[in-house]
């Protein structure tokens, strides 16, 4: 809810915006309970007459027919259980993202044009596969979900590097499960949690959830992860994920330092014509 451009925008609002002008009709956020009202004062009611908005709720306790949450769980299912509380909501293909992140105008036009197309369709998603030296902060490492390809640019594995940074010879490195740094070219892809799916990818979700819950019992931090859900669908021949590469740089708030450094990268592409100084 950080207000990072100049009336106060948040990262959410430039998503938003740059998902209307790409062509996407409705917006369904993923909250809690707890914050409904403020939500709705606060984030909901700027986008009347931009965009068709709705809300769905995802809380610890939404779990199966037959589970029960950890007395001690504090943590969220992780964002494929966020996405999956869609499910009575979407009928149509739709992207996911996460609201802290800004992916820019490009990977929105990129990620709308291929959903426009697959109305009807079933077992093909998408991903939006963002070159890893567009996705580094100067403040720290990062962690991104490195991806491999096969000829056709369908995503054949996301493995989670929880390590990756610029070196100070400039090459980009990252820790591997050994603890070794290896070296990762500019442009190989990455994944920012920017998908598109079509309305079956609920039902893998479901059965996929309840085997999560059954594998990882007693695990109160466990997270219930999209690339963890992608990946089972992709080495069980189910499914095909296209990886749609895009030029757009992204930026967010890993650490306090980097907000300053957001605040200037939002000013420079209002100053370039991106964006108007005030959106909505």
């Amino acid at each position: 809810m950080d207000g990072l451009g100049p009336n106060g925008e948040t990262i959410m609002d430039y998503s938003i915006y740059d998902a209307v002008r790409a062509g996407f009709g409705k917006v369904v956020f993923v909250i809690r309970h707890s914050f409904e009202e403020d939500f709705k004062k606060i984030v909901v009611n700027k986008y009347q007459g931009q965009i068709s908005v709705e809300i769905v709720f995802q809380e610890l306790d939404y779990l199966p027919e037959g589970f029960t949450c950890p007395v001690d769980r504090v943590k969220p299912w992780g964002t494929n259980h966020a996405t999956l509380m869609g499910k009575n909501t979407i009928k149509e293909p739709f992207a996911v993202i996460n609201a802290d992140d800004f992916y820019g105008r490009e990977s929105f036009a990129v990620l709308a044009d291929w959903l426009s197309k697959k109305e009807g369709s079933k077992n093909e998603y998408c991903m939006i596969g963002y070159r890893v030296g567009n996705t580094l902060s100067e403040s720290g490492s990062v962690a991104r979900g490195i991806c491999s390809m096969d000829d056709k640019s369908n995503l054949t594995t996301v493995v989670e590097r929880t390590y990756i940074i610029r070196d100070m010879d400039g090459q980009i490195k990252y820790k591997d499960e050994n603890d070794q740094m290896v070296v990762v070219g500019e442009n190989v892809p990455v994944s920012m949690n920017m998908w598109g799916f079509t309305p079956d990818y609920f039902q893998y979700s479901e059965d996929a959830f309840k085997t999560f819950l059954t594998e990882n019992e007693g695990k109160i931090k466990a997270e219930f992860f999209i690339p963890l859900v992608v990946n089972n669908l992709i080495v069980d021949g189910k499914v095909t994920c296209k990886v749609l590469d895009t030029p757009s740089r992204w930026f967010g708030v890993t650490y306090a330092e980097d907000r300053p450094m957001v605040v200037d990268k939002i000013n420079a592409l209002i100053k370039k014509g991106v964006y108007p100084a005030k959106l909505w």
